[in-house]
């Protein structure tokens, strides 16, 4: 079983939310640097807020969808410094983006996508967006 269950992975990803909001100014990054911290900020939100989990709004992506959704975010991450031409330009940025990149993995890899969802205050397990009731065809 793994540690990260989709509740805490809710929480972990608000909290990138406000952290891409903030490292612009904990990493005193400007111009290009920061417009691209703003947006990771408002994507993460968007997606958080309408994935299939406790801590989600709308519930419309499923949660394993947002997880690969992840996973690949990672790699890019990982290797933006490279791709976007920035790893000799910006030595913080070029850091703080092979730093998220590995955080984003690791939180990948520690998340129980499986898990099952409950419908806050109800216990009710809640179907992945997009699942048929039991016994459809």
């Amino acid at each position: 079983m793994k540690p990260i269950s989709p509740k805490v992975h809710g929480v972990l990803d608000y909290a990138t939310c406000a952290f891409f909001a903030l490292a612009p100014s904990l990493f005193n990054l400007h111009g290009a640097y920061a417009t691209v911290c703003y947006v990771l900020a408002g994507g993460y939100l968007v997606l958080s807020l309408l994935t299939s989990m406790p801590l989600g709004l709308l519930r419309v992506i499923p949660f394993p969808v947002h997880g690969k959704l992840e996973l690949v975010s990672g790699l890019v991450f990982l290797a933006s410094p490279w791709l976007f031409g920035f790893a000799d330009d910006s030595p913080t940025a070029r850091n703080l983006f092979i730093a998220i990149g590995l955080v984003t993995l690791v939180v990948y890899f520690l998340t129980d996508w499986a898990g099952q969802t409950q419908d806050a205050g109800h216990g009710r397990t809640m179907p992945e967006a997009g699942a048929r009731p039991h016994g459809a065809t």
